[in-house]
């Protein structure tokens, strides 16, 4: 048997299953668009008039800039990736979802260079990529947040946001501890980027604030800030809505989607929360017990009949 349908995930009268998200808003019905395109149901109401711009949005998208193909990952004997292979293209919004237990992590951890795949290819831009370790893949604009929040819960939201920038500093050692001439100067412009992320995340009133003294929701919105700090061209984001309430998650989707429409950043999103990958994704791969099981459009993915099998739990 398959893992039994996840969170956000529950069968209609009729046993078809519905994409509503944990967080459903009252008054949040299917219906269509302004172009008769049907609306994910349920889920978080994010910003209905983001996501027409959304659908717009994708006519910009590039060409592939991630190409992951036939990956596979083992630890020891459990296989937790199977003969993967999925492409991100330039400027859009990727999403990956699957129970618990499907890859997903995993995956964004391939990408980063976390986990070094037993067979498959990498290619980023053009270039594949072998060994890659994780501060290599943030040089080549590759930047991340965790399921599990890695902030320095001691430190101010500033100087957490600042070590985002720390692939950027070109300074000698010495010449920062001194903070002098041009190891000076840099810093500042450092820090005025920060204050830019800060700006743009609506976060200047806890800016010189411990990480540790600020509710779940918050420190999530201040790890996306440091991801962003690095200025990334491809941003991986592991269940950046977890845990958060209805209005936590709808100021999450509109930042995420600002990100990708303003800084035109490609962004590869793991969420368990259905309705908002249905609203804000460009294109959706799902995994199933570390194998690819669907592919493509938030449309196209909801009506795959071995999607909804591993959704309802359907035996193999």
């Amino acid at each position: 048997m398959t893992q039994m349908a996840w969170q956000g995930v529950e069968r209609r009268a009729d046993g078809s299953p519905e994409w509503a998200g944990a967080g459903t808003s009252a008054g949040t019905s299917a219906g269509t668009g302004a172009a008769g395109e049907p609306l994910a149901e349920g889920g978080v109401a994010i910003a209905a008039e983001s996501v027409p711009g959304r659908r717009a949005a994708s006519t910009r998208h590039g060409e592939v800039i991630l190409d992951l193909q036939h990956i596979s990952l083992a630890f020891g004997g459990v296989k937790a990736l199977t003969d993967i292979s999925f492409d991100v293209r330039e400027h859009e919004i990727r999403a990956i979802i699957g129970p618990n237990g499907a890859g997903k992590s995993s995956m964004l951890n391939v990408i980063n260079g976390v986990y070094h795949p037993q067979q498959g290819r990498i290619v980023f831009r053009g270039e594949e990529r072998r060994k890659m370790n994780p501060t290599a893949a943030a040089r080549q604009g590759i930047a991340r947040t965790f399921q599990n929040i890695a902030l320095f819960k001691g430190m101010t939201v500033l100087d957490n946001i600042m070590t985002g920038r720390n692939t950027r500093f070109r300074s000698g050692l010495l010449a920062n501890a001194l903070w002098w001439g041009p190891a000076r100067n840099e810093e500042i412009a450092h820090r005025r980027k920060v204050e830019e992320v800060i700006d743009f995340l609506e976060i200047q009133s806890i800016r010189k604030t411990p990480v540790g003294r600020l509710p779940y929701g918050l420190q999530k919105r201040v790890e996306l800030a440091r991801a962003l700090a690095a200025e990334p061209s491809l941003l991986l984001l592991d269940e950046p809505m977890a845990g958060m309430n209805v209005e936590e998650k709808q100021d999450m989707c509109r930042f995420i989607l600002d990100v990708n429409q303003q800084f035109g950043t490609t962004i590869v999103l793991i969420e368990h929360d259905m309705g908002v990958v249905m609203d804000i994704s460009d294109r959706v791969v799902v995994l199933d017990y570390g194998k690819k099981i669907g592919d493509g459009t938030p449309e196209q993915v909801k009506s795959n009949p071995e999607v909804i099998r591993a959704y309802l739990g359907a035996s193999h």
